[in-house]
């Protein structure tokens, strides 16, 4: 489970609270069953008329796969990349035979089948985009469901309201209770822009961010299929691999290090010319092999 991503959920609700409460406000007026039942009811009732049960329950599955942990990890890609790579280069595409049952990546899987099919790296490349733009279209229907969840809640808490202030009107005689009521009509609207600005909306940015990525990601594998297929060389291969997950940190403190002490030349020490150390004699050796001959003049 991500916490680190719920965790802002739970400081956006706690700033409410916290902002009902300094004022003097009483938090048990903010909890109120018949709004809440207004804004999830209304908004379940739309999205099964505009999406449908099977597209429903998906986006609530694909919610768990979004806050949970990934299926398979960018370092086990890259090593079983490299190891069918070697493996192809040094015996065939028919020896990666059984490769697939080493993964769970249902993309790289399916590819590693298709090597072993003989398959030209063009149709490879045809079939696995294929694969990725169905997924893709796949999955931006299912974002689509908390998008429409976002614009219905908001609506919904109004309609809410509504209702409060029309059971508010049937007691206009006794004016002790308008205040308390019109309160409690407004607490729907509050569910409903509560609901779509820190729940839905965020989730449904989320989910796009995290299908940028996952793309990406498959459009590397992709590239790095297609080049085993077509023999190219493994340090080819390796540029099309996923990054690993601590490239990027190796990156930032590279990137973090101070920079070498430099020469008045602008060199780093160790390339500076001006260091240069002549080479002493050795007081153990012979002095006659010390001795440096004369210059003989050129013959006149």
């Amino acid at each position: 489970m991500d916490w680190r991503s719920l965790t802002g959920i739970v400081v956006g609700i706690g700033a409410i609270a916290l902002g009902q409460g300094a004022d003097g406000g009483q938090l048990a007026v903010l909890l109120q069953p018949s709004g809440l039942a207004v804004v999830l009811g209304g908004c379940t009732g739309a999205l099964l008329l505009q999406c449908g049960p099977a597209r429903l329950l998906h986006a609530l599955r694909l919610l768990r796969e979004s806050f949970g942990l990934p299926r398979s990890e960018p370092a086990d890609v890259r090593v079983l990349l490299r190891q069918c790579s070697a493996t192809a280069r040094r015996a065939g595409l028919l020896a990666l035979d059984g490769a697939e049952r080493q993964t769970n990546d249902p993309l790289l899987a399916r590819g590693l089948r298709l090597l072993v099919d003989g398959i030209t790296p063009s149709h490879l490349a045809e079939v696995l985009d294929s694969d990725i733009e169905a997924f893709a279209m796949q999955r931006r229907h299912v974002i689509r469901v908390w998008e429409s969840a976002g614009g219905t809640a908001p609506t919904m808490g109004i309609l809410g309201a509504v209702l409060g202030l029309v059971q508010v009107m049937q007691h206009l005689s006794d004016p002790s209770r308008l205040g308390s009521g019109i309160a409690v009509a407004f607490v729907s609207t509050l569910y409903g822009v509560g609901f779509a600005n820190l729940i839905f909306l965020p989730i449904a940015n989320r989910l796009h961010e995290q299908l940028a990525e996952e793309l990406a990601r498959r459009d590397q594998i992709v590239a790095a299929l297609v080049a085993i297929a077509a023999g190219q060389p493994g340090h080819l291969i390796e540029e099309r691999l996923p990054p690993a997950p601590d490239s990027a940190a190796k990156s930032t403190a590279r990137a973090a290090r101070p920079p070498r002490a430099a020469s008045r030349s602008g060199l780093p020490p160790e390339l500076r010319i001006d260091q240069r150390v002549e080479p002493q004699a050795d007081p153990q050796a012979d002095p006659i092999s010390q001795r440096r001959e004369p210059a003989i003049a050129p013959p006149f």
